[in-house]
This record gives C-alpha cells, structure tokens and sequence, in this order.
C-alpha cells in the first residue's frame, strides 16, 4: 500500500513537470493553431541560457531565472514577428517545416556554443531537501516546486486567457481570425505577443529541467514528444487539461518503472496511446468548456 501510494505521489509531481513543458505549447496551439515542432528545443535554449548567466555573468540562480525570463520573451516576440508570421495562413505545412528548421538550428547552435557535453544547474541543498509524510514516503522539494510552478503557471495563463482584454483578444482570433481583424484586432502583433508568452512559460520550464535532469543540445525532441502528448491527452487548448495530461503520463511513467525501469518511457507511451482510443479528442478538449 506504502509503495502504491508512493508511485502516485512521485506520479503527480512528475507530472508537473511535463505539464510545465507543454503549456506553453498549449497557449500557442489556443491562440494560433501552430504546432510548434522547435518548443522542446526553445526548453532546451532557455536552460543553457540560465546556465550562461550563471557561468559568465556570475548572477545566482533565481536572479539568472528571473532575467532569463524577458530574454526569452523577447525572444519569441522577435521570432514569431520575424519568421512565424511569414509562415502562418490556411495551410499547416509551412509553420510545421519552418519550425522543424528553426529546431534543426537550435540544436546546432547550442552544439557549437556549448559542445555536446551534459549539463546541470544547480539549486544547492533544495535539490536534495524532502519533506518526509511519514510511512517511508518522503516529498522531495524541488519536484514539489515544480508541480507547483506548472499550476501557478496554469492559473496565470487561464486568468490572462479569460479574465483580460489582452486574453478576450486572444479567443477572438483563436475562434475568426478574419473577423478579429476586421474588428481592429492586429493579428500578426497578437500572435508575437502569445508567442512571446509561450517562452517566457519555456523559460520556467527550462530551469526545472535544468535543476532536475541533465540536458544537452540534442534532447530538445525526448521533451518535444511529452509536451505534445500531455497537450494532446488533456485537449488541444484546453491549460487545465494540459496539466491533467502531464499527470497522466507522469502516473503511467511512475508505474510503468516501478514494474521495471525500461518500461518508464513505453508506459507513458501506452497511456498517450490508450486516451486517444477511449477519447480521441483528448480528456478536456476545448470545444466542450
């Protein structure tokens, strides 16, 4: 019973995580219909960007976090103005190749500025601390961080997407595009903006992959792949869906390793697979809020 209990607990927060990954990717596919094949990538450069600040800059973690945040705002407002715009319209293909490149030149970038070598950040003695509940189960804090992080991060972009101008903005143009312009809604500068949202939310994510797990500039897809199933599993736009799907897969992960350690990755796999047979929509798709 302890030891079930223990593969729920550990389930539920690393779920938080994957949730974390896969916001971002939610608001974008909610606001613009893109399916951004370089999000895991844009995870990926957020952590080697908090790692930067802190080798070269000598700024502490949470400082290098906090500043990584704006950059990679900025960073998604740039992008999207500069190249996704071009590549947005009726048809998918052009945004799904444009950001397969923009994936292929992150990767190669982060390669020749940081070789392939793994990397950490460090969070001290909170990558280590637990808070013990008593039966032989202990919470460690920093996953509990996380988890906390991907529902703060959940509850702010569902006040943002319904309770501000800027969020009724966004629904206009998730729903009419066309009509939304013709309203005086600036499309384009819109998108830039959600966009820019979306990566300052990877920016997050980027630091608790970073404090949790090695990363190098090749495991941009590995990430890619859970943020698209926790997305697809909760309900393509739907924020509390994407956390619902990110705990899926981190309770089918849990248990799928507590079986045997090769089947983490596969169970996770089965659990995405089995949702779309029962419910091919996903659990909480956004027509049905």
């Amino acid at each position: 019973m302890t030891a079930a209990l223990d593969v729920v607990i550990q389930g539920i927060l690393l779920g938080g995580l994957y949730a974390l990954f896969a916001a971002g990717l939610s608001l974008i596919f909610g606001v613009m219909r893109l399916v951004n094949l370089a999000h895991g990538d844009l995870i990926v450069l957020a952590a080697f960007l908090i790692m930067a600040l802190v080798a070269f800059l000598g700024l502490p973690l949470p400082l290098a976090a906090l500043l990584a945040l704006p950059l990679m705002f900025a960073l998604g407002y740039v992008l999207q103005t500069v190249i996704l715009n071009k590549a947005i319209g009726a048809d998918i293909l052009p945004p799904l190749l444009m950001t397969f490149g923009l994936s292929i030149i992150i990767q190669n970038g982060l390669l020749e500025a940081f070789s392939a070598d793994s990397r950490r950040l460090s969070a001290g003695d909170l990558e280590t601390a637990s808070l013990p509940l008593g039966g032989g189960i202990a919470i460690g804090l920093m996953p509990l961080a996380t988890l906390a992080a991907a529902v703060l991060a959940i509850v702010a972009l569902n006040q943002l997407f319904y309770r501000t101008a800027l969020g009724r903005a966004f629904r206009a143009v998730s729903d009419d595009p066309t009509v939304a312009q013709l309203m005086g809604i600036d499309n384009r500068k819109l998108f830039a903006v959600a966009m820019g949202i979306a990566l300052a939310v990877a920016a997050l994510a980027g630091l608790f992959l970073g404090i949790r797990a090695n990363f190098d500039p090749t495991i941009g897809p590995a990430r890619l792949i859970f943020a698209f199933e926790a997305v697809i599993i909760g309900g393509l736009g739907s924020l509390w869906g994407t956390l619902a799907g990110g705990i899926v897969i981190g309770l089918a992960q849990t248990a799928g390793a507590a079986i045997n350690p090769e089947w983490q990755i596969l169970a996770g796999h089965l659990a995405f697979l089995s949702v779309l047979i029962i419910r091919p929509r996903g659990l909480f798709p956004r027509a049905s809020d």
